[in-house]
């Protein structure tokens, strides 16, 4: 007879950096759309969202360093990252035409998987669950997931 294991409890060091990668995008996103700075967009996240209660609701406590250094990479490296992910979209949907939070999440994560050492199934697996929260009955997460798979085997090889 074999004993099944509880499922581990997720780390709050973890729960910080999904947080995290969560708020990068969103910061990413607002960027994007209200043409605000990248020091005016990170004030306002570290003031009111990371550990605020908004609508009865307490906002986690995100990892500032990791936050900080998503959106300041994607940010610096956009460029690189948009040609990596138009390198793993179809032809006929370039970058500039894929919904923005998806845009917000691919420049996020390609910052990840360019700029740090963390896992890429990590990264993948985090952006995936990104893209569920903010679709959860579309088919973007099965996108998303293919999209970083291919960005993730160029960015590093070596990983696979």
């Amino acid at each position: 007879m074999t004993r099944t294991e509880a499922p581990k409890p997720v780390s709050r060091k973890r729960m910080m950096k999904s947080a995290a990668r969560l708020y990068a995008v969103q910061a990413l996103f607002q960027m994007e759309r209200s043409g605000q700075t990248i020091e005016q967009v990170v004030s306002e996240f570290l003031d009111h969202r990371f550990g605020e209660v908004y609508e009865g609701q307490e906002m986690i406590e995100g990892d500032v360093s990791l936050f900080r250094k998503l959106v300041d990479d994607a940010v610096n490296y956009q460029a690189p990252i948009d040609q990596m992910t138009d390198r793993a979209l179809v032809a006929k949907w370039p970058i500039a035409r894929i919904d923005p939070t998806l845009r917000a999440a691919f420049r996020a994560a390609g910052a990840e998987l360019t700029q740090s050492d963390t896992p890429p199934k990590v990264v993948i697996n985090e952006f995936v669950d990104i893209a569920r929260a903010f679709f959860p009955e579309g088919r973007e997460p099965q996108f998303v997931n293919a999209v970083l798979d291919h960005m993730a085997r160029e960015a590093r090889p070596e990983a696979f």
